[in-house]
């Protein structure tokens, strides 16, 4: 049985404001097995927010961890991030999680990837899934040369371009601020 995998989830932070989003597609094999899907969760009361991507049950293990690491450490996001890297480092379980994670808040922008690695990503923009280079050229682009709009506004605009262009990304768009 294949599995169910194929998103794209951006997250930017600009001018203060945090956003992120992702599409609804759930790819199995070579068809869509579900176009609406929620891929964008809030953490920490809302304060915290996440996007995933990856094998779906892998997906979800790695978001539940997280959320027990930040439960750990009083909603510390990246100390939460780093504890997680190294239990996935050691953990034979973990290691095998084929998924990536975003983690946003007012301060940080985080990407916990399949190796058990936390990268603050450059620029303020981070991209995983498989329209996730379509995504951040757009969100890059539109920093560059629109920085009059919001986080929103870009992640939405990055989004929608990404799924003009990739099989695996639809208009399904789930989009979160804080």
């Amino acid at each position: 049985m294949e599995k169910i995998h194929a998103t794209t989830i951006i997250a930017i932070r600009h001018n203060g404001q945090v956003a992120i989003g992702g599409d609804g597609q759930a790819t199995m094999g070579n068809y869509v097995a579900k176009s609406n899907v929620k891929k964008i969760r809030k953490l920490q009361e809302g304060k915290i927010l996440t996007g995933f991507a990856g094998s779906t049950a892998d997906a979800f293990t790695l978001l539940e961890r997280f959320e027990e690491k930040l439960n750990s450490y009083g909603g510390n996001m990246k100390r939460a991030a780093i504890e997680l890297a190294k239990d996935w480092r050691m953990d034979r379980y973990l290691r095998k999680l084929e998924a990536m994670l975003i983690a946003v808040n007012k301060e940080d922008l985080l990407l916990l990837s399949g190796t058990g690695d936390v990268i603050e990503p450059d620029h303020d923009v981070c991209a995983i899934g498989s329209g996730s280079m379509y995504a951040q050229s757009a969100a890059l682009a539109l920093k560059k040369h629109a920085p009059h709009l919001t986080a929103e506004e870009m992640v939405r605009e990055s989004l929608t371009i990404a799924a003009d262009i990739c099989i695996y990304t639809n208009h399904n768009l789930v989009i979160e601020k804080l």
